[in-house]
């Protein structure tokens, strides 16, 4: 039987009963040795000519997980593919509806109510104390989670579980910007997220141009009236106020100070601003503060000088811009009035513009 052996690229048999005579030989010796030599050249001048083609490694494997930092400093292992997404705050359901990947939010809180369509979202419970058992249930890729609002109890308990649970911490309205660009990465929706924070950015610049000669509202932004309740300087809502044209009279470092009237009297706002789904309520709430003690002692109830706005400007979420115009045309309507018009709008019929508030965002200023 033949025998075979490998030279190269090329398996050659070899004859052991049989010998070859001198002359077939030199001729099957010349005719292999014009072979390789035609093959080389072929070879060399394929390699010259050609694109090279870059090596597949099979041999490393693609990570399945991206380790991040979250806002708060804890080191994150997030899958690549994100497809299934629980909120456990309203103002991260706001954010991903604003982003496009609704389809992908599988679960909220019982207070994630903006957008309207977010209620019909299967619900978890409230943030303070959500559902463990039905959060597992909905097999999540990712928790959004936010410093302010949930439990550190509710991120450790998600950690044992092995569930990436992602915490975010927005302290100024760049924060919230900053915060939605980073939350649009990790979940694949990054263009989304570039051109959502232009605009808004966009937004925001042409509100600081309108505003720039006019000066800040001295103003008191009631959160809780009974027992009254104001806010911080360094939360995000004390720098919403001033992108609006305006300034706290409160200057403390607590996010929540509870304050005596005295105090109020004694440093006379300009305006008193409430945030409500429902203006007409807190028209009517307002108007009840003019008949008390201490509160008639306020020249802007005597005037009634009332901001009343939506309640979106209580959740950092990309609704934060809207609300923050919606105050700077109450506190300064002489800036916008001063806006030139285009020959389209001298000529349209224009429709007066309701005061009150004509969406809802949730009622609770704690429910960001």
């Amino acid at each position: 039987m033949p025998r075979f052996f490998s030279r190269g690229f090329f398996i050659v048999k070899k004859k052991t009963r049989r010998k070859l005579n001198h002359r077939k030989q030199g001729f099957r010796g010349a005719l292999a040795l014009a072979l390789h030599f035609t093959l080389l050249t072929a070879a060399q001048a394929w390699a010259q000519g050609a694109t090279p083609q870059p090596a597949q490694k099979t041999d490393v494997p693609i990570p399945a997980v991206l380790e991040v930092t979250d806002e708060t400093g804890r080191q994150v292992k997030i899958p690549q593919a994100v497809r299934r997404i629980v909120s456990l705050a309203p103002s991260l359901t706001e954010t991903i509806y604003a982003l496009g990947a609704q389809d992908r939010l599988v679960g909220v809180t019982d207070y994630c109510d903006y957008p309207p369509e977010a209620q019909l979202k299967p619900k978890i419970g409230g943030p303070i104390n959500p559902s463990l058992e039905q959060l597992v249930a909905l097999k999540p890729d990712l928790v959004l989670v936010t410093k302010s609002l949930n439990r550190r109890e509710t991120v450790e308990a998600l950690e044992r579980l092995g569930i990436a649970t992602y915490a975010t911490d927005p302290r100024t309205v760049e924060g919230m910007l900053a915060s939605t660009a980073r939350l649009a990465e990790l979940i694949g929706a990054g263009e989304q997220g570039k051109a959502l924070v232009a605009g808004l950015r966009a937004r925001l610049a042409e509100l600081k141009r309108l505003l720039a000669t006019h000066p800040a509202r001295r103003v008191l932004f009631v959160v809780w009236h009974e027992p009254l309740i104001s806010i911080g300087r360094d939360t995000f809502l004390a720098d919403a106020l001033r992108l609006a044209g305006a300034e706290s009279v409160v200057n403390t470092t607590q996010d929540w100070p509870r304050l005596a009237l005295e105090e109020v009297v004694r440093l006379q706002p300009d305006y008193l601003v409430f945030a409500s789904s429902h203006a007409d309520e807190r028209e009517r709430d307002f108007e009840a503060l003019r008949g008390r003690p201490g509160w008639r002692s306020l020249e802007a109830v005597r005037q009634r000088r009332l901001a009343v706005i939506s309640d979106a400007v209580n959740r950092p979420s990309p609704q934060l811009v809207a609300a923050i115009e919606e105050l700077a045309r109450q506190l300064h309507p002489e800036a916008f009035d001063a806006k030139p018009e285009t020959r389209d709008e001298k000529n349209e019929t224009r429709q007066p513009k309701k005061a009150t508030a004509a969406k809802r965002w949730g009622a609770r200023p704690c429910g960001r």
